[in-house]
């Protein structure tokens, strides 16, 4: 049933949870953007992408994550929200030669999810080691290293919860400044919101 104004219930709760993306706080090494989503992927889509940069201003990690919505459901997602998370961050070449490396990732993104109390299902990921050793002309590039971690997940809302992935996109962004190698914020100091940028 479409509302008065011609905009349908499914496409008004889409936005109020889209808007509980837009809402997630930065820290001040992370400059954070909305992007073009995907349009093949799902009926709805958000794409939001961040950057992590030292205090010399270098790019030291990457990320973007993109929320997904069905209104009658995907059998895969088993539930109707999705969202898809993308990480990369510069490591040490030997930490990216670390066969335990892919374990502690991933458990950067589990404990991000814990961390902030969430409920979600249908969790499922990879962790990427990525070396790059140069030759040839390029022999003078000192050797660099990467993790990559790819992931998706369910959140589990609640009909009328408009504000349910404020703490899901917290999440992934502490995924992110974890990999890039930020220490945690210490207790009582908040991160910023973020500014609001056109749609």
């Amino acid at each position: 049933m479409a509302l008065i104004d011609g905009t349908s219930p499914h496409l008004e709760r889409f936005d109020r949870v889209a808007d509980s993306v837009r809402a997630v706080r930065t820290r001040p090494e992370v400059v954070l953007d909305e992007v073009p989503a995907p349009t093949r992927l799902a009926s709805h889509a958000l794409a939001m992408s961040a950057e992590v940069r030292d205090r010399d201003g270098e790019e030291i990690g990457t990320g973007r994550l993109v929320l997904l919505h069905e209104p009658d459901g995907h059998e895969a997602w088993d539930g109707e929200f999705r969202l898809v998370m993308f990480v990369q961050a510069a490591v040490e070449v030997d930490v990216a030669t670390d066969p335990l490396l892919p374990a502690v990732g991933w458990s950067w993104l589990v404990e991000a999810l814990d961390t902030h109390g969430l409920t979600y299902t249908a969790v499922g990921g990879t962790v990427t080691q990525v070396s790059n050793e140069s030759f040839g002309a390029l022999a003078h590039q000192a050797s660099s290293a990467e993790v990559e971690i790819r992931a998706s997940w369910t959140p589990l809302l609640g009909d009328d919860d408009a504000e349910g992935l404020t703490e899901h996109a917290q999440a992934w962004l502490d995924v992110l400044c974890t990999a890039a190698g930020l220490a945690p914020l210490p207790d009582g100091v908040v991160a910023l919101p973020r500014p609001r940028t056109g749609r």
